[in-house]
């Protein structure tokens, strides 16, 4: 995870934000109603963001193995993609250490 987040973070600091928090979708106002703006309403600032996630998708498209690709590459965002593959990796560790301190009990 901390190599990730370094390696994301000097690519550009915004990818890791994009993957914690989720891209920000482009929206208008209208009439007091927030709504997601259509795509031929898009300024440059929303392609940027866009272009982010997209960049952050492929980052971890790259990082990950054959069989976590297939599982992530349905996902929408970085952040889906991301919030997948800790949940399998920190659960992965999470049950080495509870059978590693099982292991030390049963042996002592």
């Amino acid at each position: 995870k901390t190599r990730m987040t370094i390696f994301l973070q000097s690519l550009d600091y915004q990818l890791w934000h994009i993957i914690v928090n989720g891209p920000r979708m482009p929206t208008r106002t209208i009439e007091g109603v927030v709504s997601l703006k259509p795509k031929n309403e898009f300024n440059d600032n929303d392609f940027r963001i866009l272009q982010l996630n997209s960049k952050a998708k492929h980052v971890l498209f790259c990082a990950v193995g054959p069989n976590e690709f297939n599982r992530i590459s349905s996902c929408d965002t970085a952040k889906e993609m991301w919030d997948l593959v800790e949940v399998t990796y920190e659960s992965t560790n999470q049950v080495k250490e509870s059978k590693f301190s099982i292991r030390i009990i049963f042996d002592a």
